[in-house]
């Protein structure tokens, strides 16, 4: 009797392992869709654009390997030159200004009075629209002749102004138009990370003696560290990848003035047909996003410790 049941014996392993099988055949069936999605819209086209930049391709016509002849001619292209300098300049005076702003009104919305909910949606709504909408809107308002900004300032006495016809004017302009949009965002962003702040610290530093100024100086800052660093990369990648709008309002001029980098890219790529050219220009934007990125990181472990 013993024997004929040590014949039936079953290894108590074999069932487990065939049900891990099973399970993992389901999750990747699951999964697939989603792996061939990202791997087609974003792998694939990482590497080819890659391999791109190495070529001269129009897009039509069979590429032709050129090494890093494209990286060579934009270290030598005085637009494109022209283009890092404008979008460098949208950079430092937009990043700082939106985060230093979205903190301060997320400081003055940090309390409990009426209609703060009404406020905070207001602050926040401009951020929702898309910056396509934005420059259509500022288009109408700043257009030189029948704009009603012009409108304005006319009935006020004082002289009508170029706005985004004149190019001293069309990039600090794109810059308070993105200020509109942007600094709602730091401020959602601020008052969630104010919500964090210990309440017991504060109050300890005010039983001490502290004024408002040194408690936002010595308590709060420093707790507000990692939502800063966090604003500081965000606002500066998009600040960096500045497109839209300028596409939509100014077309990149007038006279160059407003040509920054990814609409650089673009114009490179879909009217001059240089898709390698272009492609190296992308790579070089990249490159610098990522240094960017990993400083930003160095810099916060270090505040961290």
């Amino acid at each position: 009797m013993a024997s004929v049941v040590g014949t039936f014996t079953l290894d108590p392993r074999a069932k487990p392992k065939r049900r891990i099988m099973s399970d993992s055949a389901i999750g990747w069936a699951f999964a697939s869709p989603s792996v061939l999605l990202i791997l087609g819209l974003s792998v694939v086209p990482v590497v080819w654009s890659l391999l791109l930049s190495f070529q001269v391709n129009d897009l039509v016509s069979p590429s032709e390997w050129v090494g890093l002849a494209n990286y060579k001619a934009l270290v030598q292209d005085p637009t494109f030159g022209a283009a890092v300098k404008h979008t460098l300049l949208y950079a430092v005076l937009y990043v700082p200004l939106s985060v230093v702003g979205g903190l301060a009104i997320a400081i003055a919305l940090d309390r409990k009075i009426k209609f703060i909910g009404l406020y905070r949606t207001l602050v926040f709504v401009p951020f929702v629209v898309s910056a396509a909408a934005q420059g259509v809107l500022f288009s109408f308002v700043l257009d030189p002749e029948f704009g009603v900004a012009n409108s304005v300032l006319h009935k006020l006495g004082l002289p009508a102004q170029g706005f985004f016809s004149d190019p001293a004017q069309a990039l600090p302009l794109l810059v308070v138009i993105s200020l509109w949009s942007g600094t709602g965002f730091c401020v959602i962003v601020y008052l969630a990370g104010l919500q964090g702040v210990s309440a017991e610290l504060v109050e300890a530093a005010r039983i001490d003696g502290a004024g408002r100024f040194a408690v936002l100086r010595h308590v709060v800052l420093p707790a507000l560290s990692p939502v800063t660093v966090f604003l500081l990369l965000f606002q500066t990648i998009n600040a960096l990848q500045l497109f839209d709008l300028v596409f939509v309002t100014t077309k990149g001029g007038p006279l160059g003035s407003t040509t920054v980098i990814v609409y650089f890219i673009w114009e490179k790529a879909f009217k001059s047909f240089t898709a390698g050219y272009s492609a190296a220009a992308a790579y070089a934007l990249a490159v610098a996003l990522l240094v960017i990125g990993i400083a930003l990181q160095i810099s916060r472990r270090r505040a961290a410790r």
